[in-house]
């Protein structure tokens, strides 16, 4: 079962900044009761997919467009090389803005008036148009899990799959799981054993706050949780108690601008650890500037997730990502997740020829693509509809560690590093 916190991770990493500036009114249900199930015509050319990003939200125009931009060069990569069978993609684009009302606006767009065959990599912090795209039966590929529509809708396949009955209530009767394999990779492979958490005094913040410290308790660590105010944060504070408490790890559930002040305060305090483990939002070529006055800091970070380290030019699959996306600024790990939701839905539209890319085609594909790694670039992707949530889980997990002057160095064969562990219930 794929790491279900990692849509509370996400979650958490934009929504500090988003609560009162992203709560977009949702337009009534009734607007959008008609069921447009028509396929996309056969003999279109080209052949239309679309993209959905919160690329102008208020966390700033750069925190989710890494999708958008991977899947894009994968789809002018395709298209140089003849796209499929003779048809060439054409990816039409669209910014929520972050809003509610603004990813209405997209579904709209481009589910009825463009009528794309399948929405690939979608990246929205208010997936409000969610149902609208599952009633309409448009198969949505490879998006990121930052809410609960992927564990909610059918016909929505996440980039990390799902095993909930996916049956319009999210999870289980509204519970969603999530195991503890991070907290058991560091124990195993570190011995860590004590842990640090540290929150903002924020609602969003302390409830992740409280989902890590369930985990990290689970496998038996002593933790250590440190709360800051959210407007006048101390963390020199912090910083100086985590050294007086010998924290072997850190995480957080704060923001990023949050977190270079964390630690450039831990490095000034001599607060050395193990690890200060960050999610795959920040697993990005751009730590060196982020972090840049926490040098010891920054070489303590490390990020765990779910796909091959961008990083690994030695796999072929990472490498032709890397040279397909020369000409962007950054890297980053989103990047490469985007990458993969593209060459996902190319796969089934391939597996369509024959009979003729529809929306109906391209979705039976993705409802019976069990594991799909998309030529190694994910773990193993599974979806299922189990009528309850599993007690333990087999997982398995990519990790990577900072280091100046190599950038993510992976650490061991993600496909190697599994564990069997609890799953633990919490409310999105």
């Amino acid at each position: 079962m794929r790491l279900r916190f990692r849509a509370a991770e996400a979650l958490a990493a934009v929504l500090l900044l988003a609560l009162s500036a992203a709560c977009g009114s949702r337009l009534p249900e009734s607007d959008f009761e008609h069921d447009d199930r028509t396929p996309a015509p056969r003999d279109a050319a080209p052949l239309r997919v679309g993209i959905i990003t919160s690329a102008t939200s208020p966390v700033g125009g750069s925190a989710f467009t890494g999708p958008r931009d991977g899947a894009r060069a994968f789809f002018d990569r395709l298209n140089a090389r003849g796209g499929i069978d003779g048809r060439r993609v054409e990816v039409r684009s669209c910014d929520d803005g972050g809003s509610g009302v603004g990813n209405n606006e997209c579904v709209h767009k481009l589910v009825e008036e463009d009528e794309v065959v399948a929405l690939v990599a979608t990246t929205a912090l208010d997936y409000a148009g969610a149902s609208r795209v599952s009633r309409a039966r448009v198969p949505d590929i490879g998006g990121q899990p930052i809410g609960t529509a992927y564990d909610t809708y059918p016909h929505l396949y996440g980039i990390y799959g799902s095993l909930a009955p996916r049956d319009g209530t999210p999870g289980w009767d509204g519970r969603l799981y999530g195991g503890t394999e991070v907290y058991r990779y560091f124990k195993r492979e570190h011995g860590a054993r004590t842990a640090a958490v540290v929150s903002y005094n924020q609602s969003a913040s302390a409830a992740y706050a409280r989902l890590v410290e369930r985990g990290l308790r689970a496998e038996g660590y002593q933790v250590v949780t440190e709360q800051v105010d959210f407007a006048l944060p101390n963390f020199r504070a912090v910083a100086a108690d985590l050294k007086e408490q010998g924290a072997d790890l850190v995480f957080d559930a704060i923001d990023g601008h949050g977190n270079a002040r964390l630690c450039q305060a831990m490095d000034e305090a001599g607060a050395d650890v193990t690890a200060k483990v960050t999610n795959v939002q920040n697993w990005a070529s751009t730590v060196t500037d982020a972090y840049q006055d926490a040098p010891r800091c920054r070489n303590a970070l490390w990020a765990t997730g779910a796909s091959r380290n961008y990083e690994d030019t030695g796999h072929p699959a990472v490498r032709e990502f890397r040279e397909a996306t020369t000409g962007l600024k950054t890297h980053s790990q989103w990047q490469l997740e985007g990458w993969a939701a593209a060459r996902w839905f190319t796969d089934a539209a391939e597996s369509c020829t024959t009979t003729g890319i529809t929306r109906a085609c391209v979705d039976a594909f993705m409802d019976r693509s069990q594991g799909y790694t998309a030529g190694g670039l994910l773990l193993p992707v599974r979806f299922e509809r189990l009528p309850e949530p599993p007690k333990s889980s087999r997982t398995c997990l990519s990790v990577a560690r900072w280091q100046d002057g190599k950038g993510w160095v992976g650490q061991g064969d993600m496909n190697r590093t599994c564990f069997t562990v609890p799953q633990l219930a919490y409310e999105p």
